[in-house]
């Protein structure tokens, strides 16, 4: 049933609290359906847990969550998943499990019904108002296509047809979650809780899943580090920091600007706070001895300790800014391919591929996942074997981003010495600094590698990377770990970095600005767009319209 016009969820005096620490204490707001909002706060702020609260798969310490009655709240964590034997769209249609059951039990009441005679029983009174209840409410739901409903879905999410018979299993942790994500689209709920969905995403999947929240969904509370996507899809954010919530009713961009203003309030009250405290403590040490001033003294000291402190929000370390060292100077053409060709038995990657990488030109490898980008960097990196001819430049020194990077850390050894281990010269004196920057903060610095988790390795991975001289620098999917703050303190590293760029990546804001040209990857065929990624953005768009109108035509 989906959410009244005037009905709401509402969140009253929620409390969160480990041991000695408070999460956040007494947060009230409500959730109108049609609410986009942007969940928001440094990592550790409590995001994620609120939406588990929501969701009804954590417990708060206080305070209580008003659902209305038969509403759907689905909630797509950060990690998942079970292990099953279904195939994708079998996965995908238990979505419609409930439905399915409603149905099924309806038709045994019936038969049963038939087979009685006790009429008059109390038994058979129960039977019929149990179907009675169970119709009213399985034909009161719309009546659509499932199989066309999953096909739609599973599309949109980036999944070929042919994938829809393979079962599950085959599938990697990225591409789970988008079955997940599709039964809770399917399920058409009238709250969505989305925590960081577009981690495993190529960009056409990130759009359509924009266009559809916009166009199809009720109320979204979504957690992501992705800017372009939350500004997008959301009207309204609500930040928690330091155990309170700000509720804004804009999206993340403008939601910035108002936050720095309050900021900026706050440090204002809290300066003429202080001059007031110390003005009375003053006062007080003076006169504190005289007969004539002690009403005054007495006064002073009572209002002093009634006092409420301004307190000033916790701030990112903004203002840290990292460096790349100087690029050893690399040839003219730091990268050439030429025809080359990539095929796993009878898959065909790519084929026939060329590709000219000048000294210090910046490019985005995009396409859907699977299309060949990484397998491309592979080929560059000498980790596979291919067909054709490439050719690194003159002193071409190559610094490589990926995943897998992450494994390659000596395990034995702190965060702060892995660090300390390639830093040299002047920022020796910033490595805690760096690490703060990177979500490592107080006593993390000194946590061993092997017990942190793949997004802890993986930032460490990144920072150690920071360090070391090259002028051929290739990320894959740098961003999937970071926070915002993060993401723009290494956004500003890169255009700083004077050798040549490739980046692997989903993120359209971060790619924003950084490169000025895109080499497309898709039926296994490589094309190069000239230009930044809004103008390849755009004109996707026009292709894509094209397509639709050919197909509708």
């Amino acid at each position: 049933m989906p959410l009244k016009k005037n009905s709401m969820i509402s969140v009253d005096g929620l409390t969160v609290e480990f041991g000695n620490t408070t999460l956040f204490k007494d947060i009230s707001f409500a959730i109108n359906d049609k609410d986009r909002i942007a969940l928001m706060g440094k990592n550790g702020a409590g995001k994620s847990t609120l939406l588990k609260i929501l969701a009804g798969v954590k417990s708060a310490s206080r305070g209580n969550i008003a659902v209305p009655r038969d509403a759907i709240v689905a909630y797509l964590p950060q990690h998942l998943m079970t292990e099953d034997n279904r195939t994708v769209f079998e996965e995908a249609a238990q979505a419609f499990a409930q439905i399915n059951e409603m149905e099924s039990r309806i038709e045994a009441l019936n038969l049963e019904l038939s087979s009685r005679t006790d009429y008059e029983s109390q038994d058979y009174y129960d039977i019929i108002e149990e179907v009675s209840a169970l119709s009213e409410k399985f034909y009161s739901i719309e009546e659509i296509n499932y199989d066309a409903e999953i096909e739609k879905i599973l599309l949109g999410l980036g999944f070929l047809r042919d994938d829809f018979q393979r079962p599950t299993s085959e599938f990697s942790g990225g591409w789970r979650m988008r079955i997940e994500l599709a039964k809770i689209l399917l399920q058409k709920p009238d709250l969505i809780l989305l925590d960081e969905p577009t981690n495993h995403m190529d960009i056409e999947s990130i759009q359509w899943l924009e266009e559809f929240l916009i166009n199809n969904a009720k109320a979204v509370i979504v957690i992501s580090h992705d800017r372009a996507f939350i500004d997008n899809i959301t009207t309204r954010t609500i930040e928690i920091t330091m155990g309170k919530i700000y509720d804004y009713k804009v999206n993340y961009s403008k939601y910035l600007e108002l936050r720095g203003e309050r900021r900026d309030q706050q440090q204002k009250q809290f300066n003429e706070q202080r001059k007031f405290i110390l003005d009375n403590e003053d006062f007080i040490e003076r006169f504190k001895g005289t007969y004539s001033k002690t009403n005054q003294v007495q006064s002073r000291v009572k209002m002093l300790e009634k006092l409420t402190i301004v307190e000033i929000d916790e701030e990112d370390n903004s203002a840290l800014r990292l460096r790349f060292p100087p690029s050893p100077r690399s040839g003219n053409y730091p990268l050439i391919i030429e025809g080359l060709s990539k095929n796993y038995d009878n898959h065909v990657v790519f084929k026939n591929a060329d590709l000219t990488l000048e000294r210090a030109q910046r490019v985005a490898f995009v396409g859907k996942n699977g299309e060949g980008k990484s397998t491309m960097v592979k080929a560059i990196m000498g980790e596979i074997e291919f067909n054709g001819k490439l050719s690194l430049g003159h002193n071409t020194m190559i610094g490589y981003f990926a995943q897998n990077q992450a494994s390659l850390l000596n395990e034995d050894i702190t965060v702060f010495q892995t660090i300390d281990d390639v830093a040299k010269g002047d920022i020796r004196n910033k490595i805690r600094d760096m690490l703060g920057a990177f979500m490592f903060g107080g006593d993390d610095i000194n946590k061993k590698v092997k017990v942190l988790s793949g997004g802890e390795r993986t930032r460490l991975a990144m920072i150690k990377l920071l360090l070391e001289p090259v002028n051929l620098l290739i990320l894959d999917e740098p961003t999937n770990h970071l926070d915002m703050k993060t993401k723009e303190i290494l956004k500003t590293a890169l255009k700083d970095f004077d050798g040549t760029l490739v980046l692997v990546s989903h993120d359209r804001d971060f790619l924003d600005g950084l490169v000025e040209k895109v080499y497309e990857f898709g039926n296994k065929t490589i094309k190069e767009h000239l230009g930044d990624i809004q103008s390849f953005l755009q004109k996707k768009k026009m292709d894509n319209l094209k397509e639709i109108e050919r197909k509708t035509a």
